[in-house]
């Protein structure tokens, strides 16, 4: 997938794999093959999550207070989100580059990461998106943060966690770069909550609004004018740019090192 340099917020860029065809090719599958109904139960399940989480931790120091602080992050999360690629290939027990729905079993059951057949065949179709019937590296990681984020609020267990520290903190901080753009605090992100999120990075030079609408169309896969956890999940492992081994079908990154204003001033 081609790279190309896109402004996140006004006077920051990131070197990031091109969202276009990204996006069209998961908001197609999304608006024409899949009913949106067929993923209601678990974004509504999802929503309710991301709100225990946000009023367990209120009293918690916050991590982020600006879009940038969240995108000096990125190659912290690259780094974190890699580290997910040693259980990915684990289970992989092809080495075909997928998971099919029995490696995924054998890998949940190792995890101890116990879910109903629902939650199970939800999970794997929501993050399915090509619809192969298996679940790629970038998709089982939005598999894997689906789930904890499914157990971290509900579960008192540590036997119900991912099991790594580090791929936990990852998590955690993502949902919390979620928690940050939700401004309504009502579990799903739109598009006031984005365009203020990215505006109050640098309140004297606000982002040109066709730079913020297109930030939250990449977010926006279905349409629908409000991003569940799950589409942002998708987004945001293509913003931070994790890479993949499966024939260049994945993301790509730049080291981190692509920070610029790529528009005009």
């Amino acid at each position: 997938m081609k790279d190309q340099r896109v402004t996140v917020a006004t006077g920051i860029s990131c070197s990031c794999p091109s969202f276009k065809s990204l996006s069209n090719k998961v908001g197609n599958i999304l608006c024409h093959r899949t009913p949106q109904m067929r993923y209601k139960r678990l974004d509504t399940k999802l929503e309710k999550k991301v709100l225990e989480v946000k009023n367990t931790s209120s009293s918690r120091h916050k991590k982020f207070q600006t879009i940038n602080s969240i995108i000096m992050r990125f190659p912290q999360f690259k780094e974190g989100l890699e580290n997910i690629k040693a259980v990915f290939q684990q289970y992989d027990e092809d080495s075909n580059g997928t998971i099919d729905k029995e490696e995924l079993k054998k890998c949940l059951d190792e995890l101890q990461l116990h879910l109903s057949e629902t939650d199970m065949e939800d999970l794997f179709h929501s993050c399915d998106i090509d619809e192969n019937q298996a679940i790629q590296f970038t998709e089982f990681i939005v598999l894997l943060c689906l789930i904890y984020l499914l157990k971290e609020a509900s579960s008192t267990n540590e036997t119900e966690k991912i099991g790594s520290p580090s791929i936990e903190a990852t998590f955690d901080t993502i949902i919390e770069a979620f928690l940050f753009l939700d401004k309504d605090n009502d579990g799903k992100l739109k598009k006031k909550d984005v365009i203020k999120a990215l505006n109050d990075a640098s309140p004297k030079e606000r982002s040109p609004h066709h730079v913020t609408m297109k930030r939250f169309k990449e977010m926006d896969w279905g349409r629908k004018g409000k991003v569940s956890f799950r589409e942002f999940l998708f987004t945001f492992i293509d913003w931070v740019g994790v890479e993949t081994d499966n024939n260049g079908d994945g993301f790509s990154y730049n080291n981190g090192d692509g920070y610029s204003d790529d528009l005009p001033s």
